[in-house]
This record gives structure tokens, C-alpha cells and sequence, in this order.
């Protein structure tokens, strides 16, 4: 750790108010730094900060990971690496997420298991060059059967890495299934979205089941998460995806369980919402779970759709009837989702209570000073 980057008082105040990052903008001098390397952070009057990954490649230029003067060395980040798996609460037969990057102190770091198979992902670049590192250290503390790399997020990009997918360790056995809230899934740790299930949603689609009745409306139904618990309270479900490999998987979920009261359809969600609207069909309930409609600050597009999509459901709903409406956009806020319900219950005349505002999994874990990890919401409205 030779290299030294010294950072304005903007990047000062945010690092000592416990921010993982300092931007591009707030650096005002390095020395010997080098992408991918551990450097020491300076303060706008050249005192100790702390230590950071620093990559002149991204916006993110440093990745805050002590404040300590500490060695940061593979007994630092074995001691971090099972400080987090500790913490965790892992059923052997389901899923669950091990590592949640900045959450957990490890800044780029992703570890998810399933059953006895892990998927891993390095999203920056300083934990990428210790890629081999952390294969071994996950062979050895959790003896899985498979290893999985799953890094093709867009954001190995703008660190300045390719996107890489493949079994690093092991083999996979077919199919690979795991359990949650007593029902049985298929997860492809190699095809699926993310690494093979939105493992962030888990608690949601629990919570869903508790709410769903009547005729149910899931739209963005992937591979059936919220579809297949809910199916339990509902008299029918009608699961809605454009993807067809993702509803020949829900299919599949939908079988192993032996649930008949879900039908599906490949169609685009805005659409069918528009013809049900037209038609002047209700539902009971209604499932919205997008995928992420916005990727910068520049969020106006976003609202757009989310108000769309909202509108249009709030409009088809009985009175009486539940919205559970998602957003996984980070930049697009709690506040700002408040705002859009807000506007779309008052352009469409209805009166909704707000009977619970849940995020992700607890094993997602939010850092308090982190606002970027509180990415994920899920309303539960009442329409009355």
C-alpha cells in the first residue's frame, strides 16, 4: 500500500460520514496509485482517512475499506469473510445471499448459495484481481459441489472489466432445486437472471401469499416468484412475462408443485395492462415487479413507466383490492416512488392505504450509511 490519493472536502466530509465511495470529482492529487490497488486516502489537509481500492477507470474512483490503519491482507479479508457468513442464517435446502458487498465491508463482492452450489460475483476491479483468492477461500470455508462465475453485470464495464460467466470449481448437477416457504424451485445458476433467482424478493413473495386473493394479476412474473406462493390463496393467477424461457420455467415451478390455477402469458406487461384496462376487467389483486427502468440520476423516463404501469393497475383493481408494486431502480427513490402512487391513485380517483413498505431480504442487509443498498421496494396498497 504505497500509492496515496488525496480528496476534497466534499469527499472528505462523505468518507468521514461513513460512505464507501468517493467519486472521480473529489480527488484532487494521487501518488503511485495504480488501478486495482490498495492505496491510503487523504484527507483535503493531508490526513489519514483510511484505505480504499482505487480504480481511476470508474466514477467510483475509491472503494472505502477500513478507516483503520490496518493491514489489508488475506487474513484481513478472511476475517471480513466470515464475520459475514456468520452473520448469516443459511437453510441448506433454499437460497440465500452469504456476501452483499459494501453491506458487508467486502466492496464488489457478491455470494449467493444455493442448496450446495455457490455463485459468485467481482463487480470492482480491486475484487477481481482477487478473483483466485476468493475461489479458494469459498472452496475451503463452504465445501461446495460447484463454483459459478456470474459476472456480466453492465457495471464490470465501467470498471474497466469484460464480462465473464462459466463453472469455476465442481460440476452442476440438473436439475438444481431449492425450497422456499415450502414450495419447490428450479434455479439455473448459469442461465438465470442475476445469479440464477432474485434472491432480494424472497421475503416479498412470502409476504405476497399473506395478501393475494380473488383473481391475481402478476405482471414481470419472471420464473413465477410471486405466482407460485400466491397461487395457495387465489382462485386463479394469471402470470404475465414477454420472456418465454422465463415462463417455460415458471411452467416447470407451476408442475413440480402441482399448482393449476396459474395461467400463462407471453405478452408485454404495459400492453396487457392497457387491455384489461379497456376491457374493464378487475382483479382482486395485482403483482407488479419490473425489471430496473432506470440505470442513471436522470429518472424522468423511469417515472414515466413506473406511473404507467401503476396508473393502469390501480384501475383494474376491485374495491377492496391489494397492489404490491416493485421497484429495483437505485436511483430511483423511496420519496420519488411515494410521489408517483401519489399522483397515479390521484389521476385515477382512487383511495389506497398503505399497509406495509418492505425492502429486500434480511439478508440484504441495508448499510445505514449507504443509501445505494436500500435499492429494492415493495408496497402493499389497499385499495378502499
Amino acid at each position: 500500500m504505497t500509492g496515496k490519493v488525496t480528496i476534497n472536502r466534499h469527499g472528505t466530509d462523505r468518507v468521514l460520514n461513513g460512505h464507501p465511495w468517493v467519486f472521480r470529482s473529489d480527488i484532487t492529487e494521487t501518488e503511485k496509485a495504480e488501478a486495482g490497488e490498495i492505496v491510503e486516502i487523504l484527507s483535503f489537509k493531508r490526513r489519514f482517512l483510511g484505505y480504499a481500492f482505487y480504480n481511476p477507470l470508474s466514477q467510483i474512483t475509491l472503494r472505502v475499506l477500513t478507516k483503520r490503519r490496518e493491514k489489508v491482507d488475506q487474513e484481513f479479508w478472511r476475517r471480513r469473510f466470515v464475520k459475514a457468513i456468520d452473520r448469516r442464517h443459511s437453510d441448506p435446502n433454499g437460497a440465500s445471499r452469504l456476501i452483499f458487498s459494501e453491506s458487508d465491508q467486502l466492496p464488489g463482492l457478491i455470494v449467493d448459495r444455493y442448496r450446495d452450489v455457490i455463485v459468485f460475483q467481482t463487480l470492482s476491479f480491486g475484487m477481481d484481481r482477487l478473483k483466485g483468492f476468493w475461489i479458494d477461500l469459498i472452496e475451503e470455508g463452504l465445501k461446495p459441489s460447484a463454483i459459478v462465475e456470474r459476472n456480466e453485470p453492465a457495471v464490470r464495464e465501467k470498471e474497466g472489466l469484460t464480462k465473464e460467466r462459466g463453472i469455476v470449481r465442481g460440476g452442476l448437477s440438473s436439475p438444481l432445486m431449492i425450497e422456499e416457504a415450502g414450495r419447490s424451485l428450479f434455479v439455473d445458476p448459469l442461465e438465470g437472471h442475476k445469479t440464477g433467482l432474485y434472491l432480494d424478493q424472497s421475503e416479498n413473495h412470502i409476504a405476497a401469499a399473506r395478501y393475494a386473493s380473488g383473481r391475481v394479476l402478476d405482471l414481470f412474473c419472471y420464473q413465477g416468484g410471486f405466482s407460485v406462493p400466491v397461487s395457495k390463496n387465489a382462485d386463479e393467477v394469471v402470470a404475465v412475462d414477454s420472456s418465454v424461457p422465463a415462463l417455460q420455467m415458471t411452467r416447470q415451478n407451476l408442475d413440480q408443485n402441482r399448482i393449476q390455477n396459474v395461467q400463462l402469458v407471453e405478452a408485454n406487461a404495459f400492453d396487457t395492462l392497457r387491455s384489461y384496462d379497456e376491457r374493464r376487467e378487475k382483479f382482486q389483486t395485482v403483482i407488479l415487479d419490473p425489471p430496473p427502468f432506470v440505470a442513471t440520476k436522470e429518472v424522468s423516463g423511469a417515472r414515466r413507466g413506473y406511473k404507467e404501469i401503476n396508473l393502469r393497475a390501480m384501475k383494474i383493481l376491485s374495491e377492496g383490492g391489494i397492489l404490491i408494486t416493485c421497484s429495483c431502480s437505485q436511483n430511483f427513490t423511496p420519496q420519488m416512488f411515494y410521489d408517483m402512487l401519489l399522483e397515479a391513485a390521484h389521476d385515477t380517483h382512487r383511495e389506497l392505504q398503505l399497509l406495509e413498505r418492505r425492502g429486500a431480504a434480511s439478508d440484504h442487509p441495508v448499510l445505514l450509511t449507504f443509501p445505494e443498498s436500500n435499492y429494492l421496494q415493495c408496497w402493499v396498497l389497499r385499495v378502499i
